[in-house]
C-alpha cells in the first residue's frame, strides 16, 4: 500500500511538472508586442501626418528659397530637415512604415491633402518674393496648429517632447518671417490663428533651446539690415 501511495504521489508531480513546462513554454512562444503597440491608431496616424507636413515645409522652402533667392528660406529648410529627421526617428523607434519613400523626391506627397496643399502653397508663393514669404507664415501657422492639436492626443512622453521641441522651432520661424516681411514694409495677417494667438507668439522674443545645436543658437541674433534679417531665421 506505501509503495503504490508513494508511486501515485511521483505521478502528479511528474505531472505537475510536465504541465508547468509546457505553459512556460507556450508563454515564451508568445509573439512579443512591437513598439508599434505602445501607441494608439490616432497616434501613429498622427506621427505618419506630422512627419510628411515637416517635408511639405522642408520641401515648399527649398523650391521658395531657389526661386526668390533669399537666405531665409534656405536656413529655415535646413531646420524643417532636422524636424523631419527627428520625426523619422520615431517612425524608426515604433516601427511603423514611413510615409516619405525618397527624402530626395522634392514636392511629392503620400498624403493626397498634403500634396494639393503643397501645390495650392507653390502657386502663391511663386508669384513673388513677398507672396513667399507670407506663404511661410501660412506654413508655419499649420504647422504650430497641427503640433498643439498631436500633443493634445498623445500621453507618450517621447511624442511629446519631439512635438514639444519642433513646435518651439516653428513659433521661432513664425516670428522670422513675420519680421522678414516687415523688413520689406509689409503687414502679415495671420490666416489660421485667431489674432490673439498670433500676437502672443510674434510678440515674444526668439526662443532659445529648441533643439538646435550652440552653433546654430548663435545664428539667432536679431539684426539690421536684409542680410542679417534673413540669417535670425536659423532656429529650431
Amino acid at each position: 500500500m506505501e509503495k503504490t501511495y508513494g508511486k501515485f504521489i511521483y505521478l502528479i508531480a511528474l505531472f505537475l511538472a510536465v504541465a508547468v513546462g509546457t505553459a512556460s513554454a507556450q508563454q515564451n512562444n508568445q509573439p512579443s508586442p512591437s513598439p508599434a503597440d505602445q501607441l494608439t491608431t490616432t497616434e501613429i496616424g498622427d506621427l505618419v501626418y506630422m512627419r510628411e507636413e515637416e517635408k511639405l515645409a522642408r520641401d515648399s522652402y527649398l523650391v521658395l528659397g531657389e526661386k526668390w533667392g533669399l537666405s531665409i528660406f534656405t536656413n529655415i529648410s535646413n531646420s524643417e530637415q532636422r524636424h523631419m529627421d527627428a520625426l523619422g526617428l520615431l517612425i524608426e523607434q515604433f516601427g511603423i512604415t514611413d510615409p516619405i519613400l525618397d527624402e530626395t523626391d522634392i514636392g511629392n506627397f503620400t498624403n493626397q491633402d498634403l500634396q494639393i496643399l503643397f501645390d495650392d502653397l507653390m502657386v502663391q508663393g511663386l508669384q513673388s518674393d513677398i507672396d513667399g514669404l507670407k506663404v511661410g507664415g501660412v506654413i508655419e501657422e499649420t504647422d504650430i496648429l497641427d503640433l498643439q492639436h498631436t500633443i493634445e492626443n498623445t500621453d507618450n512622453a517621447d511624442l511629446i517632447a519631439t512635438y514639444e521641441n519642433l513646435i518651439c522651432g516653428s513659433r521661432n520661424h513664425l516670428r522670422a518671417f513675420v519680421r522678414q516681411i516687415e523688413f520689406y514694409g509689409e503687414i502679415y495677417t495671420p490666416v489660421l490663428m485667431s489674432q490673439d494667438e498670433f500676437n502672443a507668439i510674434v510678440d515674444f522674443p526668439t526662443e532659445r533651446g529648441c533643439g538646435t545645436s550652440q552653433k546654430d543658437k548663435g545664428k539667432n541674433n536679431q539684426g539690421k539690415g536684409k542680410n542679417n534679417q534673413d540669417k535670425g531665421s536659423n532656429c529650431g
